[in-house]
């Protein structure tokens, strides 16, 4: 039973270290701020501009347009991780494949850019 109690002893150690850190970092701001703020700070600012009156009041689709974008090259970064970490067994197959799935999204990427999608003004 005591060797059993020393094997968790270093988990008990990392969630104690863990929780301990936690707090500090919850409860330090608290102590530590500076407690005069400026009205700019404490108004409503959302999407790159000023709250507005009305809820339903349109906006620039442009926002919408970059997180998709975002998203899209995220999901690449995220398909090559894997692709790395495997590349010394797939062989040439896996690496053709991925040529092109990266010649592909080059090719969107350079639409987007042509046709002014990543333009901001």
């Amino acid at each position: 039973m005591d060797a059993l109690l020393r094997e968790y002893l270093p988990i008990v150690v990392f969630l104690g270290i863990a929780l301990v850190i936690g707090l500090a970092l919850l409860v330090s701001p608290f102590l530590v701020a500076y407690r005069n703020p400026d009205p700019e700070k404490l108004s409503a600012y959302e999407c790159g501009f000023n709250a507005f009156d009305d809820a339903r009041m349109k906006f620039d689709v442009r926002f919408y347009l970059v997180a998709i974008l975002f998203i899209i090259f995220d999901l690449e970064v995220a398909f090559l991780f894997p692709w790395a970490v495997t590349f010394g067994s797939i062989g040439w197959f896996g690496f053709w494949s991925m040529m092109i799935f990266l010649a592909v999204l080059t090719i969107g990427f350079i639409y987007e850019w042509k046709k002014g999608a990543l333009e901001w003004d």
